[in-house]
């Protein structure tokens, strides 16, 4: 399942969380988001063990602003709580299943 992260729960969902986290920061009007968010939701159902979040950058400006996201969709893999690798554009699955076994 697909978790939709805030500023409220980033934090706990995300940066304190001990193990793998792949976050998609996306927009609703972002056409290339609209391409990765099947991928997005294949990945969460796919592999139990990865916390996987998307976050409204028009709606959590401070999160974007935190992790630079200058283009979405921006997509970060954490392993506990640090950004381990990112990528922005559309991005494979298997490129971010790489990411994740890493």
């Amino acid at each position: 399942m697909v978790k939709v992260l805030n500023v409220d729960n980033f934090k706990n969902e995300v940066e304190n969380y001990k193990g793998v986290c792949l976050v998609d920061f996306y927009a609703d009007w972002c056409g290339p988001c609209k391409m990765m968010s099947p991928i997005i939701d294949e990945i969460a159902e796919e592999i139990s063990t990865v916390n996987v979040g998307k976050v409204n950058v028009d709606d959590n400006i401070p999160l974007a602003e935190k992790f630079g996201i200058m283009s979405i969709p921006a997509i970060f893999v954490f392993k506990d709580g640090q950004v381990s690798k990112s990528f922005v554009g559309v991005t494979s699955k298997e490129e971010l299943i790489k990411a994740i076994n890493d």
